[in-house]
């Protein structure tokens, strides 16, 4: 018990035990600065520096810019800005995906690249041709007015939706002499109709214009899409009236009979009619004499 009375007295002597320090002018020796210090008083100074350095340095990363900086430290605006751009990206490529795609049909159907494949034609006979059947002829008066009034504006405005149930009809592009016919089997996915240079080139259906640009091969081309798929290609035009987006409607002039391009031979209309990315035969559908 003596003995460790004595080693506490011991060590409390130690820790309290004054010493000097002095700053010295080394050529003269003269004091400059002297300190009386003690191991307890070095221990306790020290200490409330490093709590000190630590508590500033805690403040520093916590309400600074300089947090962001530290490996594996992210700010919680910084994850938001992240995802958000991940969202953002995926967005994009998918977007991109589709617009390749849909740039890779529009060059299959002005190359004609793409294997003959069978489809029902019926299905789209049904699609596109009125029903006699479903058409009331029975006379009435307002019928009577309704035709007197209809004979004095666009004759071509046969189309309309009739009796709340709409209805969908091919017009005829341009009327002439088929000199080369649908033939799929040797890649001519097209009519080539004989017509007189300059003659009015027609839309088939109401659409809009997605592709309106000269062509080294087959000059001024023309490509509208319609509803269900539908998409009607016009190519070796003299001319063209509409550009790229904007909207057609049935009959309404879109070009002119001409003969451009290296593939052509002669002023004629080049007509393509695709289905949901397949080629049809336009004659089945379209009366061009």
């Amino acid at each position: 018990m003596a003995k460790k009375k004595k080693k506490g007295k011991e060590i409390k002597r130690k820790l309290l035990h004054k010493y000097r320090l002095v700053i010295l002018n080394e050529s003269t020796f003269e004091e400059k600065i002297s300190f009386k210090l003690s191991r307890l008083n070095v221990f306790v100074t020290g200490t409330l520096c490093i709590v000190g350095l630590i508590g500033l340095t805690t403040l520093l990363i916590a309400f600074t810019p300089l947090r962001e900086y530290i490996p594996g430290y992210s700010s919680t605006k910084l994850k938001r800005e992240a995802t958000e751009l991940t969202y953002k990206t995926d967005s994009l490529v998918r977007t991109l995906n589709y617009t390749n795609k849909y740039l890779d049909n529009i060059r299959m159907v002005l190359k004609g690249d793409i294997e003959n494949t069978e489809f029902n034609r019926d299905s789209l006979y049904e699609k596109f041709k009125l029903d006699p059947a479903s058409v009331d002829l029975t006379p009435i008066k307002e019928d009577s007015l309704l035709r007197a009034e209809v004979a004095l504006e666009d004759k071509y405005n046969l189309f309309e939706a009739s009796s709340g149930r709409e209805s969908f009809a091919l017009f005829t592009p341009v009327t002439g002499t088929i000199t080369q016919a649908y033939d799929s089997e040797n890649r001519h996915y097209a009519v080539d109709v004989v017509a007189i240079k300059d003659t009015p080139v027609k839309a088939v259906a109401d659409g809009i214009v997605i592709f309106s640009e000269w062509t080294a091969e087959t000059g001024y081309v023309l490509i509208l899409e319609h509803d269900e798929g539908l998409l009607s290609v016009y190519k070796h035009n003299g001319s063209l009236s509409k550009s790229q987006g904007q909207l057609v409607r049935s009959g309404e002039v879109i070009a002119s009979v001409g003969n451009t391009g290296e593939l052509t031979t002669g002023p004629h209309l080049h007509f393509e009619l695709w289905n949901n990315g397949a080629p049809v035969n336009p004659q089945d559908f379209i009366d061009f004499n």
